[in-house]
C-alpha cells in the first residue's frame, strides 16, 4: 500500500469523523441536562480519543514526512491544513472540553462549540478532498 493511499484513507478517515460529530455529537450535547452531559463527556471523550488521536498523528506524520522527502505544492498546502487543524484544535477545543469535564457548562458554550467547529470541519473536508484528486489526478 502506497504512503499515498495511507495518507488518503487516514484524511478519509478524519473527514467522516469530524462530520459526525459536527451533525450528530456536538449538537446532541444541548439534549443533555448539565449533571448527565458532564457524565458523558469524560466517558465520551476517553473513548473519542483512542480513536482520534491514532488518526491525527498518523496524518501529521505522514505529511511531514511527504513534505520533507517529496516536497511538492500539494504536500506543503496539505501540512498547513493539518496544522491549522491541529492549532484549532488545541487553542480553541481542548479548553472547551476542559471546562465542559470540569462541570463548566452553558448554553452559549454549546452553541460555540458548534459553531466553532465548522472551522475544523472545513478545513478536513478541504484536505479530503485535495487528497482525493490528488491521488488520483497524479
Amino acid at each position: 500500500m502506497s504512503i499515498e493511499l495511507i495518507r488518503l484513507l487516514l484524511d478519509f478517515g478524519l473527514v467522516v469523523l469530524i462530520w459526525m460529530i459536527q451533525c450528530i455529537v456536538y449538537p446532541s450535547f444541548r439534549y443533555y441536562p448539565a449533571k448527565n452531559l458532564i457524565a458523558w463527556h469524560k466517558v465520551y471523550t476517553a473513548r473519542f480519543s483512542v480513536i482520534v488521536i491514532p488518526l491525527m498523528l498518523g496524518q501529521i506524520g505522514i505529511a511531514v514526512y511527504q513534505t520533507i522527502l517529496l516536497p511538492s505544492v500539494y504536500t506543503v498546502i496539505s501540512l498547513i491544513i493539518i496544522i491549522f487543524v491541529w492549532l484549532a484544535t488545541f487553542l480553541q477545543f481542548v479548553p472547551i472540553h476542559t471546562s465542559i469535564s470540569k462541570g463548566i457548562v452553558s448554553e452559549k458554550l454549546l452553541v460555540s462549540l458548534v459553531n466553532k467547529n465548522w472551522i475544523r470541519t472545513a478545513l478536513w473536508t478541504l484536505l479530503f478532498i485535495y487528497s482525493f484528486i490528488f491521488y488520483f489526478l497524479e
